[in-house]
């Protein structure tokens, strides 16, 4: 039997169940998200896929300033010396460090990391100030780009130059550094959750896997379609540790000399490749309507016939004026290679509008979620359309909440957790011990994800699952990203 066209569209990507990698590659290259650049590990990211990132920053932008945080600029060369003021943080990056070791045809005398991370140069500035507790609290955040030097990349995933937001604050008590941790968590947990359409698990991170230097990481965890986890955003209370490297103090109301306390946080554009792997299927991308370049997508129908082109690209003004990000796609391709152009690159709405259309005074709206086709009075179109788009986005978020459920399970056993997390995530008793985490992982290829905020705790008596001593924590562990 001959393939329809549909069925031919869709061979140009790689089944999601047979081979989830390749499926990924496929989506994030055909759409036209991404390319692969002449320089190792480092990607270009198209117009489409940087309109994603240019929405992603918008949002969380006003987030940011709204919980009264101002953006700043800091440099892109970090002194070997001041990496080395931490001793911990330098020893965690060190691996992943790229440097600059000549100035044109002089050499340096010192060298320059690239800028992994930002911590020891905002803290150096900090430090000049700081002063007075009224100096206090520093609420600064940067949107710029970062170099780590990966053996092993995947565009957006894990590249060795990526684009990100890094907070910094600097506070008077530990109290308020901790607050302030906890307040940027739930702030990445509401976009992940209330843009992306993507659930996530917070919690905190083990001794071994929090970031180098900090008192304590607190992490936002999703699950992939593939039952593989990704981090998808981290906030980190830094305690007084980098404090007291890089001389943070300020004179407090009773005239003593302390040192501050300060935090850091951060979401890269490891958030597109999340939104991929969580809510693409087999026809492409499916986007959530808020972060989409295109919300929706008007097709005429028999543009040839009179009145058809007119009517479709004055319902797209109409759509843009009313807020709509709405494009028309008068090309002349075939109806059938747009459907599955547009499907592809997973625009939330596509509107049919043909000559029969306009002489009854609707439209015919197709979801790209499900592909459920409504027909839509032309008279109320904008206000059912904003009603669909929010719909979509409840409808993904359910879709992916339902797909981490069933792909969860509880291990009691040592046996049970190898076997769950072959497919999922695992809910488990656990000691704490370093030693412990690294024998599991070496066994099993699954690390610890987090213990969550909410579920943690054990009962009297429990047992880690792998050691069988004294559980002090319930966690969640999985193979990752």
């Amino acid at each position: 039997m001959a393939k329809n066209k549909n069925e031919e569209f869709v061979t140009q990507i790689a089944s999601r169940t047979e081979n989830f990698p390749q499926w990924y590659t496929d989506v994030i290259r055909k759409t036209e998200m991404v390319d692969y650049s002449g320089v190792p590990g480092c990607m270009v990211i198209r117009p489409y896929g940087y309109r994603v990132w240019e929405l992603m920053q918008q949002q969380l932008d006003a987030r940011f300033k709204e919980t009264g945080h101002e953006n700043a600029y800091f440099p892109l060369f970090i002194p070997e010396s001041l990496l080395k003021k931490e001793a911990e943080h330098v020893e965690g990056f060190a691996p992943e460090a790229a440097w600059v070791t000549m100035g044109g045809e002089e050499v340096l005398q010192e060298r320059l990391a690239v800028r992994p991370t930002s911590e020891t140069i905002i803290c150096s500035m900090y430090s000049k100030w700081v002063e007075s507790y009224k100096d206090l609290p520093l609420l600064m955040n940067q949107w710029c780009n970062v170099v780590r030097w990966e053996k092993s990349t995947r565009p957006f995933l894990r590249t060795s130059e990526f684009l990100w937001q890094e907070g910094h604050t600097a506070h008077e008590t530990a109290e308020e550094a901790q607050k302030e941790t906890m307040q940027q968590l739930n702030t990445y947990r509401d976009f992940m959750e209330n843009v992306l359409a993507i659930p996530v698990i917070c919690g905190r991170k083990s001794e071994k896997e929090k970031f180098a230097g900090a008192y304590a990481t607190f992490t936002l965890e999703a699950m992939m379609q593939d039952g593989k986890a990704l981090q998808m955003g981290t906030s980190h209370n830094l305690g007084d540790h980098f404090a007291k490297a890089y001389d943070i103090q300020y004179q407090s109301k009773e005239g003593k000399l302390e040192y501050c306390y300060t935090t850091s946080w951060g979401v890269s554009t490891r958030m597109i490749g999340g939104m991929i792997m969580v809510h693409g299927d087999d026809r492409g991308l499916v986007m959530p309507p808020r972060v989409a370049p295109i919300q929706v997508i008007v097709l005429p129908i028999a543009a040839h016939k009179p009145g058809v082109l007119e009517k479709a690209a004055e319902l797209r003004d109409q759509l843009k004026l009313a807020g709509f990000r709405a494009q028309m796609d008068d090309s002349d391709h075939s109806p059938g290679w747009k459907f599955n152009q547009w499907e592809m690159k997973g625009v939330p709405v596509r509107l049919e509008v043909g000559p029969r259309d306009i002489e009854n005074n609707q439209v015919v709206a197709v979801r790209r979620d499900t592909l459920e086709k409504l027909v839509i009075p032309m008279d109320s179109l904008a206000e059912r359309l904003t009603a669909l788009l929010d719909e979509i986005h409840v409808s993904m978020f359910n879709k992916a909440l339902a797909i981490r459920e069933s792909k969860t399970v509880d291990a009691e056993t040592y046996e049970e957790l190898k076997q769950g997390v072959q497919n999922g995530f695992v809910r488990a008793n656990w000691c704490g011990c370093t030693d412990c985490e690294l024998e599991i992982k070496a066994e099993t290829g699954a690390t610890t994800r987090c213990m969550p905020l909410e579920g943690s705790e054990i009962e009297e008596g429990a047992v880690c699952v792998h050691c069988g001593k004294p559980a002090k924590t319930r966690i969640y562990f999985a193979k990752a990203y």
